[in-house]
């Protein structure tokens, strides 16, 4: 089974996290941040990823350390759960509708931490979210997965489909990548024999 438990404690933000990338979808989340809790569990279900996360943060504050923090630990148990990633098909991508918001993502399974992040969303909050803290959420998780992550809007004007859409669709994608390939079951996919 490729899993991963990652624990980070920091003055700001005490985090435990379970990833089972071989799972069903099922999710256990709690962030102190409803909208978070929320994106992950479309995330775990649409990647079909076992996942729980509980955290304890600063969000009297606000939930920038939270997104943040949650985001870093993702990515930290993503790399670890893949180990030296042998079998996977490596690169995953996906477009996918939301209703009116119609969002793209590629990733490649690199070795390499690289974001293009493309999402226009109009309003500053949904709910009580900040939706610039999505793209903090994705800077993280990118850097400490150390995966290369295309996330675009393609169409969409409402601030809550293109959010929901994008994790989907990272799910989506992400799941792809992560398969393991007949093909390749026993290599790792690259000609420099390491990832």
């Amino acid at each position: 089974m490729r899993t991963s438990n990652i624990s980070r404690k920091t003055a700001e933000t005490d985090i435990n996290l379970t990833l089972n990338i071989d799972g069903e979808g099922k999710s256990v989340i709690d962030t102190g941040c409803g909208f978070l809790d929320h994106m992950l569990t479309l995330f775990a279900k649409h990647a079909h990823y076992d996942l729980e996360v509980s955290c304890k943060g600063d969000v009297n504050v606000d939930y920038h350390h939270t997104v943040e923090d949650v985001g870093i630990c993702l990515g930290k148990a993503l790399a670890e759960s893949l180990g030296d990633k042998c079998g996977i098909v490596r690169y995953g991508n996906i477009i996918l509708p939301m209703d009116e918001a119609l969002i793209l993502v590629a990733i490649d399974i690199s070795g390499r931490d690289y974001l293009g992040y493309a999402l226009d969303i109009p309003s500053y909050r949904v709910g009580d979210f900040d939706t610039e803290l999505c793209e903090e959420f994705f800077k993280a998780l990118t850097r400490e997965a150390k995966m290369t992550i295309h996330l675009r809007q393609l169409a969409g004007t409402n601030s809550h489909h293109i959010i929901e859409g994008a994790f989907k669709a990272f799910g989506r994608a992400l799941s792809s990548a992560t398969e393991i390939s007949e093909k390749y079951k026993n290599d790792i996919p690259s000609t420099k024999g390491t990832i």
